[in-house]
């Protein structure tokens, strides 16, 4: 069994990228499930219901959200009706949407996926390492296959929260900082782990924003709009072979696709 978790989709370079790619993938890599990050797919900053409409008819099955997930206000209400959209499982009780769900792949398969974000450089939201052990007992007894957005700044929690994971859950990868890491492996107990799944958008661009904005923000210390490069995309994604009979990780690649 086969499934693809794709980086941070940003702006339209990177909704192209999906557009463009997602299906052949799909069917040259024989994937049985996709999950990508989609917290900066409208402009760089949230998600819309179309936007969200189009990249499920692009072959997504599943969003994952971050620390952008509340960007755009009509999330407010399509995230409480559409299932495959996730937040943050560890925002405080009464926020829209859900943090962790189970799906079925096309093979009949039932997976949990999990949105978790870290708390370094970032809201101080729920401890998210009691709240995996809470989800955890909610879904161990349903799938053994279950796949984890670590939604992080620090690569410190977030290597903590793969071995705090491992064999515990099938993959932790983590996403937000836009930047692929060269760190996949299998951990001893059978979790599939990677810091950073990386972005994808637009390649010639500071992790996604137009390179002269930030570099005069950086220069002159004043406040810019950021804006998202118009440039080619890059394709940032890991693809994993899982064991359904007991939720272990058999392997796990990076992809790095350029247009």
């Amino acid at each position: 069994m086969r499934i693809l978790m794709i980086g941070d989709i940003v702006g339209r370079p990177g909704r192209r990228a999906i557009l463009e790619n997602l299906s052949c993938l799909r069917r040259e890599m024989n994937v049985d499930f996709v999950i990508a990050n989609g917290e900066n797919a409208a402009a760089g900053h949230g998600i819309t219901k179309e936007i969200a409409k189009q990249l499920f008819n692009a072959g997504v099955d599943v969003f994952t959200m971050g620390n952008h997930v509340w960007n755009k206000k009509e999330v407010f209400d399509y995230i409480e009706k559409e299932k495959r959209l996730l937040r943050p499982a560890n925002y405080p009780p009464g926020t829209p949407g859900a943090g962790y769900q189970l799906y079925e792949t096309k093979n009949g398969v039932t997976i949990g996926v999990v949105n978790v974000s870290g708390r370094i450089y970032m809201q101080e939201l729920d401890c998210p390492f009691r709240t995996m052990d809470h989800i955890l007992k909610q879904l161990q007894y349903q799938t053994n296959l279950i796949f984890v957005d670590f939604h992080a700044e620090a690569t410190s929690e977030k290597v903590a929260m793969g071995w705090y994971l491992d064999g515990k859950v099938t993959a932790i990868c983590g996403t937000h900082t836009h930047v692929q890491t060269a760190d996949e492996r299998i951990l001893p107990n059978g979790t599939a782990y990677i810091t950073d799944i990386g972005m994808t958008g637009p390649r010639d661009s500071v992790i996604g924003v137009a390179t002269e904005i930030v570099l005069e923000k950086f220069i002159t210390q004043m406040p810019r709009r950021f804006e998202v490069a118009d440039t080619t995309y890059q394709l940032n994604a890991v693809v994993i072979d899982v064991n359904p009979d007991n939720g272990q990780a058999l392997k796990i690649d990076r992809i790095f696709h350029l247009e």
